[in-house]
């Protein structure tokens, strides 16, 4: 295959690394970005400045995620037994942290029974 052929049809993408943060970039290398600034919401804006600070990292899932098949969480408890069904380490509510070594381990919902992982 030539390498016009191989741009025409996506190929040459197979060797390329999706992204430092793949758990935001789509197969199809798209991604749902969404930005904050100082002005639109200091204090989320201040929450992502500090997260970076402490670990390089200037990304946060927001409000808009769910598990595969379940419904988008809508509410704090929603949002708490999506957080218990998944790997995030830590889910911020208002001025709530919640770390997930310190929550009751009896909570953790096991996804991977009722979906086909990603």
């Amino acid at each position: 295959m030539t390498d016009e052929e191989e741009k025409l049809f996506g190929i040459e993408k197979l060797n390329i690394k999706r992204s430092e943060i793949p758990a935001v970039t789509h197969v199809d290398y798209s991604a749902r970005i969404q930005t904050v600034t100082k002005d639109t919401n200091q204090r989320y804006h201040d929450l992502i400045s500090k997260f970076k600070e402490k670990t390089g990292c200037p990304v946060i899932v927001n409000t808009s995620f769910n598990v595969r098949g379940e419904p988008i969480v809508n509410t704090p408890t929603d949002a708490f037994k999506c957080f218990m069904g998944t790997d995030l380490d830590y889910l911020v509510i208002g001025d709530c942290i919640l770390d997930k070594n310190k929550q009751d381990q009896n909570l953790k919902k096991d996804y991977t029974k009722e979906f086909e992982l990603d």
